[in-house]
């Protein structure tokens, strides 16, 4: 092989994407965003549903229900030193955890549906950290001012009036998060008790703790982060691509009416150029709380909050055009737009393809209709849903209120008493599983001419006894069952235990072993 110089070896075009001459920070430094107060119908929508989840989250630890005298009065309660959850008439113990499984399961499928019917609705109306942010804005606007002003305080120098300005803001900021981690732990005490003990600094460590750290964190996340929760923290926009279809509503930009945009469209007109029904004004960008523009089309960090809409609606109302360059729609509708406006794609947006002569929009053009949330995919969902829900509900209504547990003695597994007869002991466990004491009948079935006798009850032995359970507790019995010698009928026989609600409510029963020396061959 003939060795080259290295003068002759070829240098071949080529860069590592990650070189330094080309490398990106992997952490993008954020830009402040000053979201522009937005009026119009969603705005309006997201404003009730603020206030209704707000109330909801606030309020409910202070309902009462009353369950009678031997049970917590909160409607709803999460006791997990006594290991109950309340909710209102509902009262679930630890083995039916079943029921908050199911519950979640519902909300997961729940949130499936929603998704693949209109977006992410959740993220932009529901979510608690929408919600917070946007109490959060409203401290800041009721003090800063709208987006002018507040740009303007940022961007000038500290004064006194800007000191003062942010210390009350940051300060309103805290109490609301103090009162969001304050009203999170009333959910897990009787709220009126728990709110005295925490003014006069008398209740638990586990309290104060949980308050501070829900504090931080709704203040970090509501006042300081803000988009960036939902844009690098959360994982749902990067799972919400998954749920959506060609047939889901989201917030779409009609670029099939509104390109070419124009500022001058007069000017174009005369010069015989197309103009669309966007003037580029960037309304919808300035009421953006996520800070990008939907023009742009589909984006991660859209959370589907539809205040562009309100802000481009309000724009067309003053111009006498008609509302919907950016609305709802599907992709569906969309792309047959967009083949409408483009000729079917052989041509660029020309907005005189999607109006007739008059200005009307053609009739070819494709509209929504609620036929199209009804598909297989969101039947699927709703079926999954409803079967759950139903499976739950059935349960609920049909859940035995008393249960009953059996556990034989292992050793000794029998005793011969000295009149030959044998004896068994077990222990009977006894759940009553309402808020009102019950006396309960303890009967033997089968094993003839078997008794029973209980310790602590001051009974002769009998076939049966009445013992009181009182109201949601576990009542544990020592219990021996004693047979007769010459009525033994086997090494290993079965039995049942049967228990009854005096009042004639509810029973259960157990099936056990009497167990007796093998016969002598």
């Amino acid at each position: 092989m003939k060795v080259l110089d290295q003068t002759q070896v070829e240098r071949l075009e080529a860069e590592a994407v990650n070189s330094a001459r080309v490398r990106q920070p992997l952490y993008a430094p954020r830009r402040k965003i000053f979201p522009k107060r937005a009026s119009g119908s969603f705005r309006r929508f997201k404003w009730l549903v603020m206030a209704i989840t707000l109330g909801i989250y606030y309020l409910t630890p202070w309902l009462r229900w009353d369950r009678g005298a031997f049970a917590p009065d909160q409607a709803v309660l999460l006791d997990l030193a006594n290991r109950r959850f309340y909710f209102f008439f509902i009262e679930i113990w630890p083995q039916e955890f079943y029921y908050v499984a199911g519950l979640l399961m519902m909300a997961g499928i729940g949130l499936f549906l929603i998704t693949s019917t209109v977006g992410r609705a959740w993220c932009g109306y529901t979510c608690p950290q929408t919600v917070w942010v946007d109490l959060f804005l409203v401290v800041e606007r009721a003090i800063e001012g709208d987006r002018n002003a507040r740009m303007k305080l940022d961007a000038g120098p500290w004064t006194a009036r800007k000191l003062v300005l942010r210390a009350s803001k940051h300060a309103i900021w805290l109490v609301i998060a103090a009162a969001t981690g304050g009203a999170w732990i009333f959910y897990f005490a009787d709220a009126p008790t728990l709110a005295g003990e925490v003014f006069h600094g008398t209740a638990a460590p586990v309290a104060y703790v949980t308050i501070l750290v829900l504090t931080a964190t709704t203040y970090t996340f509501g006042g300081l982060m803000r988009e960036q929760v939902c844009t690098y923290m959360c994982p749902w926009p990067r799972i919400q691509a998954a749920m959506l279809d060609e047939n889901s509503l989201t917030v779409t930009y009609n670029d099939w009416r509104g390109e070419p945009r124009s500022r001058h469209a007069k000017k174009a007109l005369a010069a015989g150029q197309p103009v669309g029904d966007c003037v580029d004004c960037n309304a919808c960008v300035a009421v953006c709380p996520m800070g990008i523009d939907i023009r742009d089309g589909q984006q991660l960090e859209c959370i589907t909050c539809a205040l562009c809409i309100d802000a481009c609606d309000s724009v067309m109302d003053k111009l006498g055009r008609q509302r919907g360059l950016i609305s709802y729609a599907t992709l569906s509708d969309y792309n047959a737009n967009m083949a409408v406006a483009t000729a079917g794609g052989s041509r660029p947006v020309d907005p005189s393809l999607v109006r007739t002569a008059d200005g009307a929009f053609s009739e070819k053009l494709a509209h929504f209709h609620i036929r199209k949330i009804f598909r297989p995919r969101t039947f699927i969902y709703l079926g999954a849903w409803s079967a759950v829900g139903l499976a739950l509900l059935y349960s609920l209504l049909t859940r035995e209120r008393l249960e009953l547990n059996v556990l034989h003695d292992r050793n000794p597994q029998f005793v011969t008493l000295s009149d030959g007869s044998i004896r068994n002991g077990y222990t009977v466990k006894l759940l009553n599983m309402i808020p009102e004491p019950r006396t309960i009948v303890v009967t033997l079935q089968g094993l003839p001419g078997a008794e029973m006798s209980a310790v602590g009850i001051e009974l002769p032995p009998a076939r049966s006894f009445a013992t009181l359970a009182d109201p949601d507790r576990l009542k544990t019995l020592k219990v021996f069952v004693r047979q007769p010698a010459d009525q033994i009928g086997g090494a290993a026989q079965s039995f049942k235990f049967l228990i009854e609600d005096k009042a004639g409510l509810e029973s259960a029963e157990y099936t056990a072993t009497f167990n007796a020396p093998e016969p002598a061959r």
